[in-house]
């Protein structure tokens, strides 16, 4: 990609600061999480133990919970119906491992009740995958083409991506609330050790508002650059 998308002003004021964020946030969530690993569960619960207690009050015993490798790699696949654990999670005792655990728990009862976020989110990941990929190759074709209309269906498309990531906020936020309702219900943790878990999952929200903020940022600067090459 030339240069100058990276050096105008469009990017140093649009984008840039949300990337400062994002980094932040990853940052922050890995301190974190790090933090609160080395704070054990006084009732002995592992991450999977939480997930599976969780699934199973709710009437989810077809629901799998499988070890994945990697750190904080933890994720639902409503494809398989399965919850993925990461190494740092399945098997720990720590108040950081259950939490992240019983957020991944929470996605299985959003997909179970049919949570509408969590199924307009599956719905749109096609258009923003094609998006994702397509959209900038699109938008410099109709700038170096000019071809206005080529450049604004770039445009468009990462519109779905911004979507998406606005979407995915209800869907993370929600899916923490139920994992620490079902915690407290539960009494998997106690009040100190719920307050580590709800940081961690906090810490993880940020990130995902990090990159909606990236996302918005490119948004707005591919149709101001677009828009700029339509005046030329």
């Amino acid at each position: 990609m030339p240069l100058f998308f990276y050096s105008d002003w469009t990017y140093l004021l649009l984008v840039l600061p949300a990337v400062i964020l994002a980094l932040f946030a990853q940052i922050n969530v890995s301190s974190t999480f790090n933090k609160y690993s080395k704070i054990f569960s006084n009732r002995g619960f592992t991450g999977h133990n939480a997930a599976r207690a969780i699934l199973d009050a709710n009437g989810l015993y077809n629901v799998q919970i499988v070890q994945t490798p990697g750190k904080l790699t933890d994720h639902y696949d409503p494809r398989s119906n399965c919850i993925r654990l990461s190494d740092s999670v399945f098997d720990s005792r720590s108040v950081a491992a259950i939490g992240v655990a019983a957020h991944e728990a929470g996605h299985a009862l959003q997909y179970a009740k049919g949570y509408v976020p969590m199924k307009l989110r599956a719905a749109i990941i096609p258009v923003t995958n094609i998006g994702s990929s397509l959209a900038w190759p699109l938008v410099l074709l109709g700038i170096f083409l000019s071809y206005p209309i080529l450049a604004y269906l770039g445009v468009i498309l990462f519109g779905f991506v911004t979507l998406f990531q606005f979407v995915t906020l209800p869907v993370e936020f929600n899916a923490s609330r139920r994992a620490l309702q079902a915690l407290t219900n539960s009494g998997t943790l106690n009040d100190t050790e719920l307050r580590g878990s709800k940081k961690v999952l906090t810490a993880a929200a940020l990130t995902y508002v990090a990159a909606l903020a990236v996302s918005i940022g490119n948004f707005l600067r591919l149709l101001i650059i677009s828009g700029r090459s339509r005046r030329r």
